[in-house]
């Protein structure tokens, strides 16, 4: 699938973002790297955005009695579509630069509420992401908190996420990142059985709408939720005749409590940030994945050269 979505060169960050990893392990870690680094902003007139799961915003809500100036996000919400965080971001860095302030975030991801493998990876993918999609960005300075304590921890993989780690008080450069090298994905885990398979080119998208319905509906997914899954279904198929050697592949199955609806073509996406940047008002083009990301509760996409691209489009089931 050539996508018509927008294509950047590959970059490191910019000179103006600053993205840090801060380990830690326990609440008392916790707040010792966090409330220092809130009070400095304030004194400093910075503004701050604080998007971390409500448990941890509450403990720092306790030490930094002057919230007002602070901002806070519930990662437990916001996090749980991994595909909008990065226009989330966008959205609150620009809003504070067009007044002229510089930016502190701290951004914790709801490690423990993610309940797959799938949500995870996309998690982490995020983190690699926002190197990129600031690169040429407003300069700001991004903490990144993450919990070695908790059993799904994985320090390696996350250090290699981040330019700078933050280790006894101290921000050094992280010698285990690599702006150039591609995100080490973890291959996608194999279709559940039973699944179904459809073959699609062109003139067959009602029949492939159909096709999703009479595996959604017995599954409990109709209505609304099963209409946004048809149009988001409809974008992802259209782009693969149109940019993917004419015809796609498609898989559904259920995992996870979650409907899963698989598509594959012989094409290539070249830009890993496709979809994940809200479009401009003049932008031509481009909004057809930042669509399926927000219809869908969990996208993943994976495009290699020679190879072809996979996206599976998650829905959660009712109940």
């Amino acid at each position: 699938m050539t996508s018509s979505e927008p294509r950047i060169a590959p970059a490191p960050p910019g000179d103006g973002y600053r993205h840090e990893l801060y380990p830690y392990r326990g609440s008392e870690e916790f707040l010792e790297g966090t409330v220092g680094f809130i009070r400095e902003a304030l004194d400093g007139g910075e503004a701050v955005v604080v998007a971390v799961p409500e448990n941890k915003a509450n403990l720092l809500r306790a030490e930094i009695h002057d919230d007002g100036a602070v901002r806070y996000v519930d990662t437990t919400t916001v996090a749980r579509r991994p595909g909008r965080l990065i226009g989330a971001w966008q959205e609150w860095i620009n809003e504070h630069a067009a007044q002229g302030r510089p930016v502190r975030g701290i951004g914790e991801s709801p490690w423990e509420e993610a309940r797959s493998r799938a949500e995870r990876e996309e998690l982490r993918y995020h983190e690699w992401l926002l190197n990129r999609a600031f690169a040429d960005g407003p300069a700001w300075w991004l903490l990144c908190p993450y919990d070695i304590a908790s059993e799904k921890a994985q320090l390696e993989r996350m250090a290699r996420c981040h330019p700078a780690i933050r280790t006894a008080g101290r921000s050094e450069p992280n010698t285990a990142y690599d702006p150039q090298a591609p995100f080490d994905f973890s291959p996608l885990n194999h279709p559940c059985d039973p699944y179904e398979e459809f073959v699609y080119t062109s003139g067959d998208l009602p029949a492939l709408r159909e096709k999703i319905a009479t595996c959604a509906e017995p599954l409990g997914l109709s209505g609304r939720r099963l209409r946004e899954l048809h149009l988001a279904a409809t974008e992802v198929a259209a782009n693969s005749i149109r940019h993917g050697g004419g015809q796609g592949v498609l898989r559904t199955w259920s995992e996870d409590h979650r409907l899963v609806c698989e598509f594959r073509d012989a094409g290539y996406i070249a830009d890993p940030l496709v979809g994940r940047s809200r479009p401009t008002r003049t932008q031509v083009g481009g909004r057809g994945l930042w669509l399926v990301h927000q219809l869908c509760d969990l996208v993943e996409i994976r495009s290699t050269p020679g190879e072809g691209t996979t996206i599976r489009l998650h829905t959660e089931l009712p109940g």
